[in-house]
């Protein structure tokens, strides 16, 4: 615990065995397992850039920290075998869904998943014998499947940068650093740029790529009348009214058709995330609620502002062929 945080001692001790009353299962954990995990993100995250924090800041900041998956992390990185293996069988499928977007056959995602669960493992030890396992940099900021997928989307860089003999990247560089950096090209920055997480950035560009291929795949899939509605209140812009008699029925048969396309899409998005790309039923409803408060809207206008997105894209493919 360096000096800034040695300040907030008892406040960050507090908060910690708050936290861990939080967890559905603390594993065993006490406030002392998890203070140095939970200090050094405090200070990277909090304690470095933000002159003056309050007390009421940082109860706020660790409080929030996934506590579940902390504690899960936290149990596995002090050799807990249960643990481990409920690690396992939990996002073993996350990480073959992610691994099968880089592999060509189910050997190969085989192979990689094996990888991952080798990296986070960390059966590489450092000079003084310690184990180097990238698991030591989740700070649960954000949820550990996303953070997963991040994980399973470098490795799979850095082996094909391995293959195509591209010069290493040294054993020692921080992977949120490494993370950070590819995600510098993803689409949808514009909708992350509140994410202050390296590991968030990078996880969160990846699944804001993964729900808009969702939401064109759903919106692809309406019926035509219902296509034309989004597009005429979304891109065109008018009103349920004058959308209504265009169609030919009332305002108020515009509105029931417009909520419930709205929750159809909702609905085929999470399906779809969740069977294509191996999202769990609460990381959906999360992601997308988080990420809704974070842009400082709500869930319908971010959709609005994706279904835009989608809408655009295509006229611009169309426009091409």
């Amino acid at each position: 615990m360096n000096v800034a945080t040695q300040k907030y001692e008892t406040q960050i001790r507090e908060s910690v065995s708050r936290l861990i009353s939080l967890a559905g299962n603390a594993r065993g954990l006490t406030a002392d397992d998890l203070l140095p995990r939970v200090s050094k993100s405090l200070d990277k995250y909090l304690l470095r850039d933000v002159p003056g924090v309050a007390k009421p800041d940082i109860k706020e900041f660790i409080e929030a920290l996934r506590a579940d998956d902390l504690c899960l992390i936290a149990a596995c990185e002090r050799g807990d075998e249960q643990a481990w293996n409920d690690l396992v069988t939990s996002f073993n499928s996350v990480v073959k869904s992610t691994a099968r977007n880089f592999c060509s056959n189910t050997e190969d995602v085989d192979d990689l998943a094996n990888s991952i669960w080798a990296e986070l493992h960390g059966l590489k030890t450092d000079a003084d014998g310690n184990p180097t396992g990238k698991i030591a940099y989740y700070s649960g900021r954000g949820s550990l499947a996303g953070w997963l997928r991040a994980v399973v989307h470098q490795l799979a860089i850095d082996q094909h940068r391995k293959l195509s003999r591209f010069v290493q990247i040294e054993e020692d560089r921080e992977f949120e650093n490494l993370a950070s950096e590819s995600a510098e090209n993803s689409d949808n920055a514009h909708f992350m740029g509140v994410v202050e997480s390296p590991e968030e950035a990078f996880s969160g560009k990846e699944a804001m790529a993964d729900v808009s291929a969702a939401l064109k795949e759903t919106i692809a899939s309406l019926e035509t009348e219902d296509r034309l509605i989004i597009k005429l209140y979304y891109f065109d812009s008018l009103r349920l009214k004058e959308i209504g008699q265009m169609l030919g029925f009332h305002e108020a048969t515009a509105s029931r058709r417009l909520v419930k396309i709205q929750s159809d899409l909702r609905k085929g998005v999470e399906k779809r995330l969740q069977a294509d790309k191996g999202w769990q039923h609460d990381e959906v409803k999360n992601y997308l609620s988080e990420t809704a408060a974070k842009l400082g809207i709500d869930l319908e206008k971010m959709f609005a502002a994706l279904i835009l997105g989608v809408m655009l894209q295509e006229i611009v493919r169309q426009s091409v062929l």
